[in-house]
């Protein structure tokens, strides 16, 4: 996890990464709980990650996503980030767990989650700094606070 470039203190990217955590953290759980038979507790932690995902995915896709999006250099990397938010938020609820092959997706999940969380918080975070301007950050952070009116 890089701490270098400075953007973990942007308040914005410091949301994000609160909810990369809190979702990397409910995964990790869930495979516990999985591990230890207790499929029940599994698909509570996983319902909390699709409600937790989808405000996120909200935020950055409205905000900072639609911001980058505008200049064509981070395009076509942020069509890529997006299209993985769509493949997560079908595959995710859809899970069996009672099936050993669904116990292994939601693992192949996982990992995915990580990977993807990397691209952002080692790629398009710190690209942020230099690429936003004062204004744009300010829409990026209006479009998360629609997408979380409770906080």
């Amino acid at each position: 996890m890089c701490h270098y470039c400075g953007c973990r203190e942007i308040p914005l990217i410091k949301e994000f990464i609160a909810e990369h955590e809190r979702v990397t953290d409910a995964a990790g759980d869930a495979q516990r709980a999985l591990a230890a038979g207790d499929t029940a507790r599994a698909r509570e932690l996983i319902a909390f990650m699709v409600r937790e995902l989808d405000s996120h995915w909200r935020g950055e896709e409205n905000g900072l996503f639609a911001v980058m999006r505008e200049d064509p250099e981070y395009a076509d990397y942020i069509t890529v980030l997006v299209d993985e938010h769509r493949d997560h938020s079908a595959r995710l609820p859809a899970l069996d767990l009672e099936t050993p092959g669904g116990r292994d997706e939601f693992d192949v999940m996982v990992q995915e989650l990580h990977q993807h969380i990397s691209r952002e918080e080692d790629g398009l975070f710190p690209a942020s700094l230099t690429a936003l301007s004062g204004d744009e950050w300010n829409r990026s952070m209006a479009a998360w606070r629609e997408s979380h009116p409770e906080e």
